[in-house]
C-alpha cells in the first residue's frame, strides 16, 4: 500500500506496486546483455536455463510441477488462450458448447462471446444472491457436447470464492475440460492446481507485486488446446514470440512470495480486518448493501457494497478527496456507466448496482485506516443527504 500525499490505497485487487524483492531478481535481465532463449550460443543457453527455472518455480509454488506452463503477457491473454484455444481443439473433436458462470471477469466473458459469434453455443450458468454458482443448474447445462466449463476461483468484484473442485467434478463427469481464472485467489487463499481438479488455470503477476505484462496459463499436458499466436513455435508451440526472461522471473518471484505469505497467515487472521470493516460500515452506513458472500467463502481482504441512489464513480471522487483510493468494481471495467453484469446476476436492481463500491485491503492495512474509511464513507453519504 502506498500513501503518497496522504492517500490510503484500498485498491489492492487492481494491482500491487512492484516489490523490491521481485525487481532485484529481474534486474540483471533488464539491464544486462541477456540472450534470446531460442538461440543456441552461450548467451541463449543461459537465457533458456533461466527461463526454464522460472517456469519450474511457478509450477512448484502452485502445485503444478510437471504441468505445461505458458508464460503470457498477462491474465487477459491467458484467459483468451484458455477459452479460445481449448474450444478450438474441442470443436474439432465435436464438442461445440461452452459454459461460463454469470459472474466471470470480462476477459472470460468476452472470449466466450467471441466464440458465440463463431458458431459455438454459449451457456451462462446462474448464481445465487451471494454469487455462488448454482451447481444444480450446472448439472442441467453440461452435456456430452460441452467442451469447456470456465468458472473463476474468486470474483474480483464481489470477493466470492467458488467451490471449484465440486464444479470440476460435475463437468468432468460429462467429459468437459475445466478452466478457472485464479487471478484474485492466488496469494489470498490456498491455490494448488493439483487439488482444484481443473485442467487449466490463469494467473497474473501484477496482482501479486510482480511486473505488469506478465501472466501464465497452466494446463495439463493431456488438455487439448490450440495456439492462438503463431510464429516461431516457442513455448512448446503454444505461444509464439521471443520469451521475456525478466517477466518470467518476475512472475515466479511474485508468486513465490505471495504464496509463502498467504501460507504463513491463517485465513481467520487475514480476514479479521475485513470483518471489522464490514461491521463498522454496517453500523455507520446501514443503507450500504454488502455484495458477495458475507462469510468464510469470501476473499479475506475484499469488501464490496452497493449504495442505492448514489453513483459509484462519484463516491470514488468524494472518498479520494478524503484520502482514500478505492474502486467501483473490476479495474478492467472502470469508466463505464452501465451496471455491472456481475451485480445484475446477483439479482440486484440496475439502479442500485450503479452505486457499487469495492475496497480491497493490502496486507499492511491497519485498523485505524479501516475505521477512518468507514467514517469517511459515512461523512460522504451524510453530506449527500443534506
Amino acid at each position: 500500500m502506498s500513501e503518497g500525499a496522504g492517500l490510503v490505497v484500498f485498491d489492492a485487487a487492481a494491482g500491487q506496486p512492484l516489490r523490491r524483492e521481485v525487481l532485484q531478481q529481474m534486474w540483471p535481465w533488464l539491464t544486462g546483455a541477456g540472450g534470446n532463449p531460442s538461440s543456441v550460443h552461450e548467451l541463449g543457453r543461459a537465457a533458456r536455463a533461466t527461463w526454464d527455472d522460472a517456469v519450474e518455480r511457478v509450477g512448484a509454488a502452485l502445485g503444478a510441477a510437471g504441468q505445461r506452463i505458458t508464460i503470457t503477457s498477462g491474465a487477459t491473454e491467458a484467459d483468451n488462450l484458455a477459452i479460445k484455444g481449448i474450444m478450438a481443439a474441442q470443436v474439432a473433436a465435436g464438442r461445440s458448447h461452452v459454459v461460463i458462470s454469470a459472474v466471470e471477469h470480462s476477459a472470460v466473458r468476452e472470449s466466450a462471446a467471441w466464440l458465440g459469434h463463431h458458431g459455438v453455443e454459449v451457456s451462462i450458468c446462474p448464481v445465487d444472491a451471494a454469487g455462488h454458482l448454482r451447481q444444480d443448474a450446472l448439472v442441467d447445462l453440461v452435456t456430452e457436447h460441452t467442451g469447456l466449463v470456465s468458472v473463476g476461483l474468486a470474483s474480483a468484484e464481489i470477493g466470492t470464492v467458488q467451490q471449484v473442485p465440486q464444479i470440476a467434478a460435475i463437468a468432468h463427469a460429462r467429459g468437459a475440460v475445466v478452466h478457472t481464472d485464479a487471478v484474485q485467489a492466488v496469494g489470498s487463499v490456498p491455490v494448488r492446481f493439483d487439488e482444484l481438479g481443473v485442467d487449466a488455470l490463469t494467473l497474473s503477476a501484477h496482482k501479486l507485486g510482480g511486473p505488469v505484462g506478465a501472466g501464465a496459463l497452466i494446463t495439463r499436458w493431456s488438455t487439448p488446446i490450440e495456439a492462438q499466436l503463431h510464429g516461431g513455435g516457442q513455448q512448446d508451440g503454444l505461444r509464439a514470440g521471443t520469451q521475456d526472461v525478466a517477466a518470467a522471473i518476475g512472475l515466479a518471484a511474485a508468486v513465490e512470495l505471495a504464496v509463502a505469505e498467504q501460507a504463513a497467515q491463517p485465513i481467520e487472521q487475514s480476514s479479521a480486518l475485513r470483518d471489522r470493516l464490514i461491521d463498522e460500515v454496517g453500523r455507520l452506513v446501514p443503507q450500504a448493501m454488502l455484495t458477495g458472500d458475507p462469510g468464510i467463502q469470501r476473499l479475506p481482504r475484499h469488501l464490496s457494497w452497493c449504495v442505492p441512489g448514489v453513483s459509484g464513480e462519484s463516491l470514488l471522487v468524494d472518498l479520494e478527496a478524503r484520502g482514500f483510493l478505492c474502486s467501483s468494481g473490476s479495474a478492467c471495467a472502470a469508466g463505464r456507466d452501465e451496471p455491472s453484469p456481475t451485480l445484475l446476476a446477483l439479482g440486484i436492481d440496475a439502479q442500485a448496482a450503479l452505486g457499487a463500491l469495492r475496497v480491497t485491503l493490502p496486507r499492511e492495512a491497519t485498523a485505524a485506516q479501516a475505521d477512518g474509511f468507514a467514517h469517511a464513507l459515512a461523512e460522504v453519504l451524510s453530506c449527500r443527504v443534506r
